[in-house]
């Protein structure tokens, strides 16, 4: 059985969810010890239950200390299944977050999969459901991976209450992953989504992102959209010829429009900054499907401890190297697996 250190890195909820993943994918028994040790709260929070028993679900798995607050979990999987779920947080817990942790494990079945998914789905500290689509989807087509979804409801926090649909295909054969340039921009959108919020609140948030970032106003956008509570997201899509990066911006109570908007300036200008395809958030999130199937190599900037901490959970199941050469603004990152990846839940 695998010994994971829930403590190790940053300490989030991070290490949990690709050590299930990996456990599913591969067919080996895991341990995850100190589990959020490095938050507030520690120990499974109702989103990270809810990971869990969606990995058991479809992976028909024995787990000991699914309960909330439990920092001590073992999860033995079975046969991994094609079919259709229904997985609820519970909560304002992000759904985006359950559905890249069974993803490539359901991807790497015959069948397609169908799953639907209650809560959260515009969060902070997580993927929104569009930079799913709009950013991950195209970057693990490269790999062969695909996806089609659906939202019915938008869950914004503390509320909750989202709810979207997705069918996941079987991968197909692909070769490694390249991304090294982002090749020509060819666009630029700026998208505030919101519900049960004054109008007047997005066209401060589009005001501050046209004058500091030079939009056309034909490329600023509203959505209103039906929501159970309040909320607010600004975000920002670059289209270039060999890639889309998207940032993001939670409102928050309490929080100015203006400040909201100038935090996405930030991420948007250090982005603009380096010349590095592949953003800050998107890095780790493909760090265990390029590890599970030919790896590549991607430019990135920067590297968070997200994607540390990622690497080294990665490293514990799988015979990978993962090298990583940086330079003045950016960082080089090849992942090559050592041996031919046996998955065992076909």
């Amino acid at each position: 059985m695998i010994i994971i250190d829930g403590a190790t890195g940053e300490g989030g909820g991070q290490i949990f969810r690709t050590a299930l993943t990996l456990s599913m994918a591969l067919g080996k028994p895991v341990r995850i010890l100190n589990i959020r040790a490095g938050r507030k709260k520690p120990g499974l929070l109702r989103q990270h239950l809810a990971c869990l028993k969606a990995a058991r679900a479809i992976s028909s798995a024995e787990v000991t200390g699914d309960v909330i607050g439990s920092q001590d979990v073992t999860f033995v999987p079975g046969k991994v299944k094609a079919g259709s779920f229904h997985f609820s947080v519970g909560s304002a817990g992000s759904t985006t977050l359950i559905f890249q942790t069974i993803f490539p494990v359901l991807a790497l079945q015959d069948e397609v999969s169908e799953v639907t998914l209650e809560g959260g789905t515009h969060n902070g500290m997580a993927p929104s459901f569009d930079f799913l689509h709009a950013c991950f989807l195209p970057a693990v087509e490269k790999l062969g991976f695909t996806f089609a979804s659906q939202i019915e409801s938008y869950g914004f926090y503390p509320a909750g209450g989202g709810r979207w649909t997705t069918r996941i295909y079987p991968r197909k054969q692909a070769r490694p992953l390249l991304l090294l340039q982002r090749g020509q921009l060819q666009g630029c959108e700026a998208l505030v989504t919101q519900a049960k919020i004054p109008f007047s609140v997005a066209d401060r948030e589009l005001e501050v992102l046209r004058r500091a970032l030079h939009i056309d106003d034909a490329n600023l956008h509203r959505r209103n959209v039906n929501s159970v509570g309040p909320g607010n997201i600004v975000s920002l899509q670059l289209q270039y010829s060999d890639h889309v990066e998207v940032m993001e911006a939670i409102g928050e109570r309490g929080v100015r429009a203006e400040q909201v908007a100038k935090k996405l300036v930030m991420q948007v200008q250090n982005y603009q900054a380096s010349e590095a395809p592949v953003g800050e958030f998107l890095a780790d999130q493909l760090i265990v499907p390029m590890a599970l199937t030919e790896g590549g190599c991607f430019c990135a900037s920067p590297l968070s401890s997200h994607f540390n901490t990622n690497v080294a959970v990665v490293e514990k199941f799988l015979d990978v190297n993962v090298e990583i050469n940086h330079n003045a603004h950016n960082a080089l990152v090849t992942i090559k697996p050592l041996t031919k990846t046996h998955w065992t839940t076909h």
